[in-house]
């Protein structure tokens, strides 16, 4: 079921010139340990200049926004949309910031059916998940360190010092401790 929407989204992106990449839950099954998700999440490489074609790529994909693109989106940088056939939900993320244009040209390429779409490396996905911070966001990121040994913990550090003062929080320190271990 996922496979087949993450199918449809990758090729309606793709088709429009929108770079992208999977993040959240969909990403963690990649990089981390399986647990449960309910929806997709993808950072598009794209401001708030192209939310129309990003609304009509979404429709194109069989997608229906959630909410009013004009206000909701532009204020958030989110647009929640839901799938018709299956009714699971989509969010596409504007991205702004050099972080985010640099994660997407790493992100990595997954063959699903005859699609390859482009998912968080482990590295950017610890990034984000970190950020985020939520006891959820932890897990997962204890997960992913557990599944990917050789992750680059020298560019996840550097990207976190950098965040800190965005975020309010010793980024760095806590991922350095998540990833000492118990």
């Amino acid at each position: 079921m996922f496979a087949e929407l993450l199918e449809r989204v990758a090729g309606a992106l793709d088709a429009g010139g929108i770079r992208y990449m999977v993040v959240g839950g969909q990403a963690v099954l990649l990089h981390g340990e399986a647990r449960l998700t309910k929806d997709v999440d993808v950072t598009l490489a794209a401001g708030l200049e192209h939310l129309e074609k990003v609304v009509s790529l979404a429709r194109a994909a069989g997608l229906e926004p959630l909410v009013d693109p004009e206000s909701f989106t532009r204020r958030t940088l989110v647009l929640p949309c839901q799938d018709r056939q299956t009714g699971l939900r989509v969010d596409f993320i504007l991205s702004f910031s050099p972080y985010e244009r640099q994660a997407i040209d790493r992100a990595r390429l997954v063959t699903m059916g005859r699609t390859a779409v482009r998912f968080a490396t482990a590295e950017d996905l610890v990034i984000h998940k970190m950020i985020a911070g939520r006891p959820r966001d932890v897990e997962d990121v204890k997960g992913v360190l557990r599944k990917n040994p050789g992750l680059d913990r020298d560019y996840v550090s550097e990207w976190l010092k950098r965040f800190e003062e965005v975020v309010g929080r010793p980024l760095a320190s806590e991922f350095a401790a998540i990833a000492a271990g118990p």
